[in-house]
């Protein structure tokens, strides 16, 4: 036991593939991730078949596609009783498992095999309903009261959880969520069993909204000039002509207003990374940092205004394409600094967990460990991805081999092609190349 290694699990919610200093955005700043892909590996085209929250996290839960574990869309309520978890079989092979932040799980306690939870999953509006009693399904809200003291709340300052307003966290950047989340992880750090490798997920909940960074973020940031946001002649040009739909995700920002969002957004990204540096500092401090596997994605991305379009759920990159950055120990043998573009998808992370640490992976992942592309052995590898997710008339089916990408919109029969290479391109700053058909009841 003493040579396997620790590991580290980085999931965040709503963030999307390109921002990252080490994929070349213009603007965002994430010092620690960009050092941990230089220490890694990089995957470029890293994917949710289902983008969003609940069913995403059903993939990294099972490593199981859509089609195995059930779910296809946004539906809160459903328990979650699979058979086979990816900390169940890490505790199983030996390691102290612990997770801190968002499960996002039915019942919210469900330990889905951990050994302990820390329990942070937001704002989340089926458990905030009149009669239930909060505290019950979340551990920062008593600990946050306990600090600041009062009628303190995580949306005092009143921002809803889906919305597109910005503006600075209240209280002390000490109190912020994500700032709670890595304060937890440390603890648990701090209390581990000493004589066992560690499995420690790290869940934060932002950059999804409310949009509300500590002040020094958000300074840093809003004075900023940022690159004009794709808008394609194929977009609904009509949604320019109301205010943002926060249910369908559809609208139009004055230029202010989005520029605002769009900085508090990139300023919860850097708080982010800033955290994951304290934690990274404190596994050095303790002399196991050489040892850890660090794995780092989202659960999906947001649109935040591409071709007028916000959150997540629909097929595009904005939505659909996550970051995930692979940093084995240091003794391992990878190919570090470099980028993968094989098509990854979240049930992989789960195989590619369990082979680090040594334990079987269950014949009901569909996954792969992405091990092999670390070291530059695969030989073989999917070519392509099927992605799906439910959302009333913009219901849609996709499938991307990472260098395009077909839409087909199951309620309407719209289709789209996107050449994905030149979207990713941000010195091109025009709209993307794209070709759009109709459906046409007389062809198969």
């Amino acid at each position: 036991m003493a040579d396997r290694p620790n590991v580290v699990f980085i999931i965040t919610d709503q963030w999307r593939g390109d921002c990252l200093g080490c994929a070349g955005h213009p603007v965002v700043e994430t010092p620690h991730l960009d050092h941990l892909a230089s220490q890694g590996v990089r995957f470029t085209q890293a994917y949710t078949a289902t983008p969003s929250c609940i069913a995403a996290r059903a993939a990294v839960f099972t490593g199981m596609s859509q089609r195995n574990h059930g779910r296809v869309g946004y539906k809160d309520g459903v328990p979650w009783t699979y058979e086979r978890t990816l900390a169940g079989e890490v505790a199983a092979a030996g390691y102290h498992t612990q997770a801190v932040g968002k499960m996002h799980v039915h019942p919210a306690r469900n330990l889905m095999g951990f050994h302990n939870v820390v329990l942070h999953d937001g704002y989340l509006h089926f458990e905030r309903k009149a009669g239930k009693n909060y505290d019950l399904v979340d551990d920062y809200m008593p600990w946050l009261r306990m600090k600041v003291g009062g009628d303190a709340d995580m949306i005092l300052h009143g921002l809803n959880c889906n919305s597109w307003v910005a503006r600075p966290w209240p209280y002390s950047e000490e109190v912020h969520p994500t700032t709670y989340v890595t304060t937890m992880g440390i603890d648990f750090l701090r209390r581990r069993d000493p004589t066992k490798p560690f499995f420690l997920y790290v869940s934060y909940h932002r950059p999804h909204p409310p949009l509300d960074p500590p002040q020094v973020y958000f300074d840093q940031y809003i004075g900023q000039q940022f690159p004009p946001v794709p808008l394609g002649d194929w977009a609904d040009q009509q949604a320019q002509m109301k205010g943002v739909d926060g249910r369908l995700g559809i609208g139009f920002m004055g230029e202010r207003q989005l520029h605002r969002a769009r900085a508090a957004y990139y300023a919860q990204i850097t708080h982010i990374d800033h955290q994951i540096g304290r934690l990274m500092e404190y596994l050095h401090e303790h002399e196991v940092l050489s040892n850890t596997m660090f794995v780092f994605t989202s659960d999906h991305g947001e649109l935040l205004g591409d071709h007028n379009l916000f959150r997540k759920t629909l097929p595009y990159d904005g939505s659909a394409r996550v970051p995930l950055i692979v940093t084995p120990p240091v003794a391992w043998k990878c190919q570090r600094g470099s980028t993968v573009d094989a098509v990854v998808e979240l049930r992989d992370i789960m195989p590619t967990i369990l082979e680090a640490c040594g334990a079987e992976i269950p014949e009901c992942v569909d996954g792969q460990s992405v091990l092999p592309l670390c070291r530059g052995e695969a030989t073989e590898w999917r070519t392509y991805l099927h992605g799906e997710h439910t959302a009333g008339e913009k219901s849609s089916h996709w499938i991307t081999d990472g260098k395009g990408k077909y839409i087909w919109f199951s309620q309407t029969g719209r289709e789209q092609f996107f050449g994905l290479q030149s979207d990713r391109c941000w010195r091109r700053r025009r709209p993307s190349r794209w070709c759009e058909a109709r459906y046409d009841a007389g062809r198969p």
